[in-house]
């Protein structure tokens, strides 16, 4: 694995908001910087972890872009999410103590490893950290569900609407544009993940251009008219 070690301390971390709790005292935030401890990282196209391999760690991402994928009987690649700077990887592992996907580096990428039998020890230790973990489970929990709403429900121009808001809303909590995003997956990763053909991921994006809502080269896409996106997802009712 395509990885380097590098000291680190969460209590230096201008991330820390986006993946540690609030409110931490600076004796338990002096502890936490002992338990997550290093950093690794990952070149584009190497894995931070593949299924099967043993869990060992939560992955916090410091910076780049990240797909977990998962392989089906048939032998294709289903794309199952998108992780981004400030989200954290690897609770797939806890269930069986194998992860059950494989974490792909869609660019050049940093994450700080969080042995969990230690950070589990922690959050027993004092309350602020056990909350935050299994908030961020149940964040998870909520996001597999948008997910099966997504596929379950929606047609091709509601699905991709819903997948770009999502993504520039979570960019924007991190100080990036509300409207202006650079796409670090393919189309055909984001069909994968959508339920769609890459013929009608292509054709979508096309019809969104064509409307005016979005302008599109290559990866770059600015948001025109958010609210257009917004009525695509949920189109106003009749009275």
């Amino acid at each position: 694995m395509d990885a380097q070690s590098i000291k680190v301390a969460c209590s230096s971390c201008n991330l820390r908001e986006l993946c540690l709790p609030m409110g931490l005292n600076p004796d338990e935030m002096d502890k936490l910087d002992n338990v997550i401890s290093a950093r690794r990282r990952i070149k584009r196209g190497s894995a931070l972890f593949n299924t099967g391999d043993r869990f060992t760690s939560l992955y916090a991402v410091r910076s780049g872009f990240f797909k977990t994928c998962v392989t089906t009987a048939d032998g294709r690649d289903q794309v199952t999410g998108f992780q981004m700077t400030g989200e954290i990887i690897g609770l797939d592992g806890i269930v069986s103590d194998r992860h059950s996907c494989d974490a792909i580096a869609l660019e050049d990428a940093e994450v700080c490893v969080m042995p969990f039998d230690q950070v589990e020890e922690l959050s027993r230790e004092f309350t602020t950290l056990q909350h935050h973990v299994h908030k961020i489970m149940s964040r998870e929990i909520v996001r597999d569900h948008s997910v099966m709403l997504l596929l379950g429900s929606m047609r091709a121009e509601e699905r991709l609407a819903a997948f770009l808001l999502n993504l520039v809303q979570r960019l924007h909590a991190r100080g990036f544009s509300q409207s202006e995003l650079i796409l670090r997956m393919t189309r055909e990763e984001i069909g994968s993940y959508l339920g769609m053909k890459l013929e009608t991921v292509s054709r979508t994006f096309s019809k969104f251009v064509e409307e005016g809502i979005i302008e599109v080269k290559q990866r770059y896409v600015h948001i025109k008219n958010t609210e257009g996106l917004r009525l695509i997802v949920n189109p106003p009712t009749c009275p």
